[in-house]
């Protein structure tokens, strides 16, 4: 990672399958940005040419934006930390592509200032929060933060929300070391961030309206394949560090 001093923050933009809205995507988050009176830079990482999204995140015209990406689908995971080895900021963070209101940065960037956080995370649990989600996946969500809570001792309410803040020395310590590509990487950035001592955790509220329209249902086989990765490589995740110190 290289930093530029004039760089107060970095927004990885993972987009898959993004053809329809990347650019109204950027487009928002970077009038949210530039809103904040700060420098920044987004960087779009486009998880596979398999459509248009790239050519199309192309056509955003921007100086503060760059859009990357490679031939294989690969992982959101993955196309995070592809984007964030590339940032300058003194921030570095990520926003998922679509669903999520970017309106939140300017007061996760606040709490970074006031409070001198290592880690700004969005959450649907704070009492703030405004969500349209079904209701079988908060049943879930909720059972899985209790299981990360007892496996990695994180007080934290959420840590799956598609938008976090980083300090730029928590990246440099974590990103090496990381190894999920898809499913779990979230926990695995948060659970090393707090095992290396970056603790200063802080959750901001969320407003997030996802269409799942097409999306595998509770008894698809789809679903149930993605809640077995997510459990797999979160215990996988717990191995490495708490049994084979794979990470130290």
């Amino acid at each position: 990672m290289q930093q530029r001093n004039n760089i107060d923050i970095s927004i990885v933009m993972p987009a898959y399958k993004q053809e329809k809205y990347i650019v109204e995507n950027l487009r928002e988050l970077e009038l949210v940005l530039k809103g904040m009176n700060i420098s920044y830079e987004i960087i779009c990482v486009v998880d596979g040419f398999v459509d248009k999204t790239f050519e199309n995140a192309k056509k955003t015209k921007s100086k503060s934006l760059k859009v990357i990406g490679y031939d294989e689908n690969m992982g959101k995971g993955y196309a995070v930390r592809y984007g964030m080895s590339q940032a300058s900021g003194k921030i570095v963070g990520f926003a998922d592509s679509g669903g999520l209101d970017y309106s939140m940065l300017p007061m996760m960037y606040q709490h970074f200032i006031w409070y001198d956080a290592d880690v700004v995370i969005g959450s649907k649990r704070h009492p703030a929060s405004e969500i349209i989600y079904p209701w079988y996946r908060k049943i879930l969500s909720f059972g899985y933060q209790i299981g990360t809570k007892i496996l990695f001792g994180l007080n934290i309410r959420d840590t799956q929300v598609g938008m976090k803040l980083f300090k730029r020395k928590v990246i440099q310590k974590i990103l090496p070391k990381m190894l999920v590509k898809q499913f779990a990487f979230d926990i695995e950035m948060l659970s090393l961030a707090h095992y290396f001592g970056y603790d200063k955790i802080f959750e901001v509220p969320v407003q997030i309206k996802y269409d799942f329209r097409g999306v595998s249902t509770i008894l698809s086989k789809g679903f149930i394949r993605m809640a077995f990765n997510m459990a797999w490589d979160t215990l996988a995740i717990w191995y490495r560090l708490y049994i084979r110190h794979y990470y130290v």
